[in-house]
């Protein structure tokens, strides 16, 4: 017997989603299927209105509610510290903890041969012209990517293009606290915190 065919299709569309296999989606079908009709209709109105109601952030290509985002329009925040992240999430993480005040910058990802992705595919062009353009003097640079292969290697580049246009800024890399190959999305507040605040010197 075949599923119906608004079965099929949810079951397809949630199989499309990154670690969702088609028992997941399976499950999650139909867990959807016996909840009310207004929650559905609240889910698929949260859904719709995911791209609509947000934007990339000019300056740190975060996403947002509004361009520039809550943070670079800040003024209480330290525009001449900028943490680099690789993913939005990263951000939401280290905003937790509640401790660093200064602005972001995201890449949308790290560089990856083995997935064809190079320093052209990530915001790193954009970070250097924000540095270059930055009407504020920017003073450090905080390398926050991962700790993993990927993560270790856009930090290097970053760090040599930064030096090779000899911009006078100071450049850091989070330090103990997070353990090797681990992301910074998943990392607690403390753990985070002390990563923060132990971070070194980098050289690239």
């Amino acid at each position: 017997m075949q599923a119906p065919k608004a079965i099929s299709r949810l079951i397809e569309s949630f199989e499309k989603l990154p670690g969702i296999g088609p028992k997941t989606a399976q499950r999650l079908t139909f867990y959807l299927l016996h909840v009310p009709q207004e929650m559905l209709e609240e889910f698929a109105s949260s859904l719709e209105n995911l791209k609509k109601n947000t934007v990339l952030c000019s300056l740190c290509f975060n996403v947002a509610e509004s361009d520039p985002c809550s943070i670079c329009s800040s003024t209480g925040r330290d525009h001449g510290l900028i943490c680099v992240v690789e993913q939005p999430l990263d951000v939401l993480a280290l905003e937790r903890g509640g401790k660093y005040q200064g602005v972001y910058h995201v890449l949308h990802g790290a560089i990856s041969p083995l997935n064809n992705i190079g320093p052209d595919e990530i915001k790193i062009r954009e970070l250097l012209n924000r540095i270059r353009e930055s009407s504020t003097e920017i003073r450090e640079i905080i390398l926050a990517t991962n700790s993993n292969m990927e993560g270790e290697a856009t930090a290097m580049y970053i760090a040599k293009e930064i030096k090779s246009q000899n911009f006078k800024v100071k450049i850091t890399r989070l330090a103990h606290g997070l353990p090797v190959g681990g992301d910074v999305e998943y990392a607690d507040e403390i753990t985070l915190q002390r990563a923060m605040e132990g971070r070194r010197e980098y050289g690239g």
